[in-house]
């Protein structure tokens, strides 16, 4: 498994838990809004961070961290995960996996296997914009569809969350979202943020009182509705 960073400690990654986050290099979509880009175009050129450097890290810091978030790029990508995930359970630790939901097998393998605990899932946008979101025409949606029943079904903790660009997204594409979502426990409306890491200039972020306005046309179909990442 291709490790390019992890970060020591964090408050924020993994809800109510103190934790580690490990980004994994690589990814299947090229959304042209992403912060990662690097990340996610050149993960051979990262630093390579051998796996025993993270795994004694996380041995060292028994009872101070209590959970380990894998993210990227997308962690599915790689090959190794479960058996890393493995590892990192053997020591006691809750893991986090935040995925873009484009491998729905890696994801019911993890789960049979009960190397998850939480679960945080992209939907990047309605299906029928799909395609445009995440840099792909040809991307198969029954995917991610697939990912979503897999994961409300899990009896996990999860969460679905969308980053909300001015120039995708609207109340009609939010709504949709809703409807693909609808029953779960949780979902989150993140603001976007520009950068220079960013992969294609150009885009937005929408104001507080349109995030609160999707809001209110999700909370018909989703228990809790929140935004995240807004000033």
């Amino acid at each position: 498994m291709r490790v390019c960073g992890y970060n020591k400690t964090t408050l924020l990654d993994y809800p109510e838990h103190v934790a580690a986050t490990v980004f994994v290099g690589g990814c299947n979509f090229r959304c042209p809004f992403c912060q990662n880009s690097d990340l996610v175009l050149r993960p051979e050129v990262q630093p390579a961070i051998r796996e025993t450097e993270i795994l004694g890290f996380l041995e060292k810091r028994k009872g101070i961290l209590t959970g380990v978030c894998l993210t990227g790029g997308e962690p599915t990508l790689a090959a190794g995960l479960g058996e890393f995930i493995r590892k990192v359970k053997e020591m006691g630790y809750l893991v986090k996996l935040d995925t873009n939901g484009y491998r729905p097998e890696i994801l019911r393998g993890l789960l049979s296997a009960h190397l998850l605990d939480y679960i945080a899932m992209d939907v990047k946008n309605s299906m029928e914009r799909y395609g445009e979101t995440v840099g792909d025409a040809s991307v198969d949606t029954g995917r991610i569809r697939e990912s979503v029943h897999i994961i409300m079904e899990s009896g996990i903790s999860y969460e679905f969350r969308t980053t909300v660009v001015k120039e995708l997204h609207g109340e009609k594409e939010i709504t949709a979202i809703g409807r693909e979502v609808e029953g779960a426990d949780k979902y989150f409306l993140q603001s976007y943020r520009d950068s220079e890491g960013v992969m294609k200039a150009g885009f937005h972020a929408c104001e507080r009182n349109e995030l609160e306005r999707f809001a209110e046309c999700v909370r018909p179909y989703v228990g809790g509705v929140w935004l995240r990442g807004v000033d």
